[in-house]
């Protein structure tokens, strides 16, 4: 099954290497066209990134108030996230489907060689000379030809948590603030490790996949704040609503003595 995955892969690359004669434009073109079929849950779990924003201070007060009854805790967090329609796990989705792509295109330039005719190069616009070569074996060439590989590397473990941290920019709760950039910043150095013995198209497509990720994120974190502000908007003006037909008791009058 594995294997047809990757002859899958393989065949798309070569679709549209066969149409834009570039082996990293024929990367980019099926990271656009993976990107806009996960958009959805992008949307969804950008949408749940910024749900748990709003609900943050509101679990916070949960787990003080009930730190000596864990059961109740989790029954009131669920009761939360129920009343607003908030679901943890929707921020884990478009990771999680990226890796097999991730995973297959690895091994699919790491077996390129052996699928093409020999003497074929695999570059990106002469920018990139050799997508099927890593960083490690590109530093053995020379500073220069490191270069490009270096760009790769530094942009792939970028932007790979750059969402997480954009999404935590307008965040209140400093402490959760300093423990998410802590986290990227570990996260990053691990990208750069695993980043030095994967192929330069395979950083091409994370790199590329995750810019779009991020374009995307701002967009609709954008429309989310412009319509919590409008519905703020709207609430502040309502007019207070008054039953005119109400008769009003008129007051009895009081007896002479």
């Amino acid at each position: 099954m594995w294997e047809v995955i990757k002859d899958w892969v393989f065949d798309v690359i070569q679709f549209f290497y066969n149409g834009v004669g570039d082996w990293g434009m024929a990367i980019i073109i099926i990271t656009i066209i993976f990107r806009i079929i996960v958009a959805p849950l992008v949307h969804k779990s950008t949408t749940a990134n910024f749900a748990m924003q709003k609900v943050q201070p509101l679990l916070q007060e949960i787990q003080t108030k009930f730190a000596d009854d864990p059961v109740r805790q989790r029954e009131e967090m669920q009761r939360l996230y129920a009343e607003t329609k908030f679901n943890p796990l929707a921020g884990c989705l478009p990771m999680l489907i990226q890796m097999p792509v991730f995973i297959a295109l690895y091994q699919v330039l790491y077996s390129m060689v052996d699928r093409m005719p020999e003497g074929m190069t695999y570059q990106f616009y002469h920018l990139v000379p050799d997508l099927t070569m890593n960083p490690a074996t590109a530093m053995g060439e020379g500073v220069l030809a490191f270069i490009p590989y270096l760009i790769l590397m530094l942009v792939f473990a970028f932007v790979t948590f750059a969402p997480m941290l954009l999404q935590q920019k307008n965040s209140k709760d400093q402490n959760q603030k300093r423990q998410m950039l802590m986290m990227s910043g570990i996260m990053s150095l691990f990208m750069l490790w695993i980043s030095w013995s994967a192929p330069a198209g395979v950083l091409l497509f994370w790199g590329a996949s995750s810019v779009f990720a991020v374009i995307q994120q701002q967009l609709t974190m954008y429309f989310l704040k412009k319509k919590d502000a409008e519905e703020e908007a709207v609430a502040e003006v309502a007019p207070v609503k008054i039953d005119v037909t109400r008769k009003v008791k008129k007051p009895r009058p009081t007896k002479k003595r």
